[in-house]
C-alpha cells in the first residue's frame, strides 16, 4: 500500500495489519476487502493473501521515517483491535505512535468494546496522548449508537466518530466527549441512499455541541459526480492539533533502535 491516501480527511494510511471480518451492516460493501481481494493469488503483492487477516510487522517503523508531520490512518485496511490481533501487537503499534509523536494518529474501531478494555489497562500511556486521535465507526442506531456511549467512556483526549456509511436516521446523538465528527455516504456498485436530511441532522446537533464537523462525501454510484458540498458548501473542520516539534536525526534513529529491541 502506498503511504498516500485519497481519503479526504487524512494526510496518509499506515497499515501494520492487513484483513478483517465482518460483524456489522456497516461492513456489508467494506471497501478495504474489495480492494484486498483483486490481488488474492498474485506472488508477491502485498495483498497476496486477499482480505485474510495478518500482522504486518516490518511497517511498525514507517512512521518513524516520516520526517515531515503527518495526520495518519492507522489500518485503514483492517481493525487495530480485531480480535486476532494478539494484544502485545497492539501494544507495539500502540508504542510507535507514542514514540513518533511528531505525527498525529486517527485510530478508527467498530470493536469499541476491545477498544474500551485496552486503553483503560494496557494501552493508559497511549490513551492520554493529545496527538493520538480514537474514533469509533456509526452506521446505523442499533450498532453504531452503543459504539459511541463506550468512546465516551473510553479515556482519550481526542475522540471522534466515523459516520460513514450513514445507512439510516441516527436521531439525537449525545456527543458529550465527542471532539469531531465525520459524515459520508456509501459508494461504489452497491452504494445504499444517504438522505440530506440525515446529514443536515448531525451537522446542526456538532454546531451546538461546539463539535467540529466534516462532511466527507455523498458517495453513490458515481461519488466523484455527487461530491462533497452541503448546501452550497464544504465542511472541513477538525479539531485542534497537538503542537509538537520534530525530533533531531539522531534522536529518532535512537528511537527507531529501541522500537527494534523491545
Amino acid at each position: 500500500m502506498s503511504e498516500n491516501t485519497k481519503i479526504e480527511w487524512t494526510d496518509a494510511t499506515w497499515n501494520p495489519v492487513h484483513g478483517c471480518t465482518k460483524i456489522s451492516p456497516g461492513c456489508a460493501h467494506c471497501y478495504a476487502e474489495t480492494f484486498s481481494e483483486r490481488f488474492r493469488g498474485v506472488p508477491g503483492h502485498p495483498f497476496e493473501f486477499g482480505f485474510d487477516l495478518r500482522l504486518i510487522p516490518e511497517k511498525l517503523e514507517q512512521p518513524l521515517r516520516w520526517r515531515t508531520p503527518r495526520m495518519i490512518f492507522v489500518n485503514s485496511m483492517s481493525d487495530l483491535f480485531h480480535r486476532g490481533v494478539p494484544t502485545d501487537y497492539v501494544e507495539r503499534v500502540a508504542r510507535v505512535m507514542v514514540m513518533a509523536n511528531w505525527h498525529t494518529y486517527q485510530i478508527l474501531t467498530k470493536r469499541a468494546e476491545r477498544m474500551h478494555e485496552l486503553l483503560n489497562s494496557r494501552l493508559q500511556e497511549a490513551a492520554n496522548q493529545p496527538h493520538i486521535w480514537w474514533g469509533v465507526s456509526v452506521e446505523n442506531q442499533q450498532h453504531g449508537l452503543p459504539r459511541v456511549d463506550l468512546l465516551r467512556d473510553t479515556p482519550a483526549q481526542v475522540r471522534f466518530l466515523s459516520i460513514e456509511p450513514l445507512i439510516e436516521d441516527l436521531g439525537r446523538i449525545s456527543l458529550r466527549g465527542i471532539n469531531w465528527v465525520i459524515v459520508g455516504g456509501e459508494s461504489g456498485p452497491k452504494a445504499r441512499p444517504m438522505k440530506p436530511e440525515w446529514v443536515r441532522s448531525i451537522r446542526d446537533q456538532c454546531h451546538v455541541a461546539g463539535v467540529a464537523f466534516f462532511f466527507k462525501q455523498w458517495g453513490g454510484v458515481r461519488k466523484k459526480m455527487t461530491g462533497r458540498s452541503l448546501d452550497g458548501r464544504t465542511y472541513d473542520e477538525f479539531p485542534e492539533l497537538a503542537e509538537v516539534s520534530i525530533p533531531a536525526v539522531a534522536t529518532r534513529q535512537s528511537v527507531q533502535r529501541e522500537l527494534v529491541l523491545a
